[in-house]
């Protein structure tokens, strides 16, 4: 007589999404360097070569180039201050120099470095306590420079002449970016008698402004977002949307809707490769904004992606970097 072989019941796991393996990279290396308040307070990465910046709160600038394993101060005598709105610390974006330009809170003025960071040459006093700068990138040296004073109310500061001088402009601004040595875009800033703010331009200097775009920038105060240069675009993060402009901001077009953005777009191994911060996380488009995945939640210990949140990638070694004023500076190879 046969018997029956017994029934074996498998409870097979459903299979769950691995959570991104966001690495913190830092430890106590910004504790050891004795920083100002807010730590660590800036990243960027040179999409060349995928070099590491990150800007350690009144100790200046350091650098990486082994994906932010070791650090090393770039000079002797570093720009003293934060550089706290996210993105207010820029390589050439152009990708015509190597120049880095930062604006500084608490600290000194808008200042320069023409070698990665060794030495900076400072821009006129009155470009100090700044939340960011905008500056013209067609030159190897910027003419025409723009700057918001921090906590004065959106005071807008203009200079013709590479920073040498500037001149008020007038207040409620918010951020900007100078396409040239003439021709510049500046959002006003929301308030409760005008909560509906424009895009507004220039093409005299600063001289005369021009509402371009019924826009405003995600975020508030000195975490609004600021716009984004590559290949000819300009890009900006505004409320609901990620809008361009081909046309150095004289007509706008949406790319698409965006919830709860917070940072970007961050650019990736070619024109169609995108990233964007939200509230949830990192999405990733592959068609130029098209379409976007699911959002990659940021480390735990990042506890958010509120303001004050940077994210930079290095598509070289296709590598994202995350971090908050005063967190660790996160990791995450893709690679892996």
């Amino acid at each position: 007589m046969k018997h029956a072989l017994p029934l074996l019941l498998v409870l097979v796991p459903v299979a769950r999404a691995d959570e991104p393996a966001w690495i913190p990279m830092l430890g106590d290396f910004v504790k050891n360097e004795k920083p100002g308040f807010g730590g660590l307070c800036g990243v960027l990465v040179d999409p060349a070569n995928g070099t590491v910046w990150i800007n350690v709160s009144d100790r200046g600038f350091y650098r990486s180039d082994d994906q932010a394993k070791t650090f090393r101060r770039c000079g002797d005598t570093q720009p003293k201050g934060r550089t706290e709105t996210p993105g207010c610390l820029l390589l050439d974006p152009t990708g015509k120099t190597q120049r880095l330009m930062t604006a500084l809170v608490y600290g000194g003025p808008v200042s320069g470095s023409a070698d990665g960071g060794v030495t900076w040459k400072p821009l006129d006093t009155k470009s100090e306590h700044v939340d960011w700068f905008a500056a013209d990138w067609t030159d190897e040296e910027p003419t025409f420079v723009l700057a918001l004073k921090h906590e004065k109310d959106g005071l807008l500061l203009a200079s013709r002449d590479g920073g040498k001088s500037f001149a008020e402009v007038g207040k409620r601004y918010g951020p900007g970016w100078v396409f040239d040595a003439t021709t510049a875009v500046v959002a006003e800033a929301k308030t409760k008698d005008r909560p509906k703010p424009n895009l507004t331009r220039t093409t005299d200097g600063g001289k005369t402004w021009a509402a371009c775009g019924a826009y405003s920038p995600v975020g508030t105060g000195s975490a609004q977002a600021l716009p984004r240069w590559h290949a000819g675009t300009l890009y900006w993060l505004v409320d609901g949307a990620l809008v361009v402009t081909k046309d150095a901001g004289a007509t706008w077009a949406k790319v698409c809707d965006v919830k709860d953005g917070r940072f970007g777009p961050v650019f990736g191994k070619d024109a169609k490769h995108l990233f964007l911060l939200t509230k949830d996380g990192v999405i990733e488009s592959a068609d130029a904004g098209a379409t976007w995945g699911k959002p990659l939640p940021p480390p735990k210990d990042l506890k958010g992606t509120g303001g004050l949140t940077w994210l930079a990638y290095d598509p070289k070694h296709d590598t994202l970097y995350l971090m908050k004023m005063g967190s660790d500076l996160f990791k995450l190879d893709r690679r892996k």
